[in-house]
């Protein structure tokens, strides 16, 4: 699997720029991975419930509770990136405030994309969709192009395309119950 290294280079290469042998080389190109790399990295993960970025835990309230409106509030975790689903909680029986879920359960079933820092866990369309975004934010940096930074945007969106189809394929389809308007209609 990849390294971020491994995944900076192959940015490069998409801009026609050397590679880097550490995020340490000094350089320009160096540089400029190793500032965009974590915004990049959190940025793409949060765009999709990737597979391998998906976690599921059970909260606990904080000691403290919200001043009124609800009378819980849960600590988001500090690994998500975004939030996917509450199990059994209604869309209005909830707030996020403050990195909080306030509520009135005393228990929430959470699931959430995680910031995954290794890259060993990417699965490749990922990696390469990782590279793809990262040659785009460095495109102007590194060679004041923005034709090409406009080819790679696209470039970006359909890996973008390719990358989640390949993952959704990869779980079940899920049964979706019937809406009362459409059941009236028969």
């Amino acid at each position: 699997m990849p390294s971020v290294v491994d995944i900076c280079n192959r940015a490069l290469d998409k801009l026609g720029q050397n590679p880097i042998t550490s995020l340490d080389d000094g350089n320009t190109a160096a540089n400029l991975c190793t500032r965009i790399w974590p915004i990049t990295r959190d940025q793409v993960l949060r765009e999709h419930p990737w597979n391998f970025a998906v976690k599921r835990i059970v909260t606990a309230p904080s000691l403290t509770s919200p001043p009124w409106g609800f009378n819980y509030q849960h600590p988001i975790p500090s690994d998500c990136l975004r939030i996917i689903e509450l199990q059994d909680v209604k869309a209005d029986e909830y707030q996020i405030e403050n990195k909080n879920i306030l509520t009135d359960y005393d228990t929430l079933h959470l699931r959430y994309i995680y910031r995954v820092e290794d890259p060993n866990k990417f699965d490749s369309l990922f990696a390469d969709l990782i590279a793809t975004r990262m040659a785009f934010e460095m495109c102007e940096g590194l060679t004041q192009s923005t034709t090409k930074k406009d080819w790679l945007w696209e470039e970006y969106k359909d890996a973008l395309t390719r990358s989640k189809r390949t993952d959704g394929q990869e779980n079940p389809l899920i049964e979706q119950a019937e809406d009362s308007w459409i059941e009236v209609r028969y």
